[in-house]
């Protein structure tokens, strides 16, 4: 598996966390607060497989470009970036060494937990 950080996903992720569409939950809550296959079915076809690629960090190259197994680490719902899909993704790309989505993720975590401490100010 070739899986390497998917460029434009993370730019759009701090984007949408300097807009402030993100949601600050708990490290636990991605099993329920990551989309359902059916919401990322709906999402494609609604919006296509390039906007679907924005909400993953990682992609991999060995996939077809139109298929759900091209993108990994998830950290959006589609509409907001969780914490909580950041944490999982920064976890799990360490695990898997994958240190350039790891170092993103990193990065998205500390935007967000900036913003909110700024918001709690």
């Amino acid at each position: 598996m070739t899986v390497k950080l998917h460029q434009s996903a993370f730019d759009y992720s701090k984007e949408l966390i300097r807009k402030g569409r993100v949601k600050v939950d708990e490290r636990d809550d991605w099993s329920e607060h990551q989309p359902s296959a059916e919401s990322e079915n709906k999402f494609i076809m609604d919006h296509g497989y390039e906007e679907f690629g924005k909400w993953f960090l990682g992609i991999d190259d060995k996939e077809p470009a139109q298929t759900k197994a091209r993108y990994k680490f998830p950290v959006g719902d589609f509409k907001l970036i969780h914490l909580c899909g950041v944490l999982a993704a920064e976890s799990r790309a360490g695990q898997y060494k994958h240190a350039d989505i790891e170092r993103a993720a990193a990065h998205l975590h500390g935007m967000i937990m900036g913003k909110s401490r700024k918001s709690a100010a």
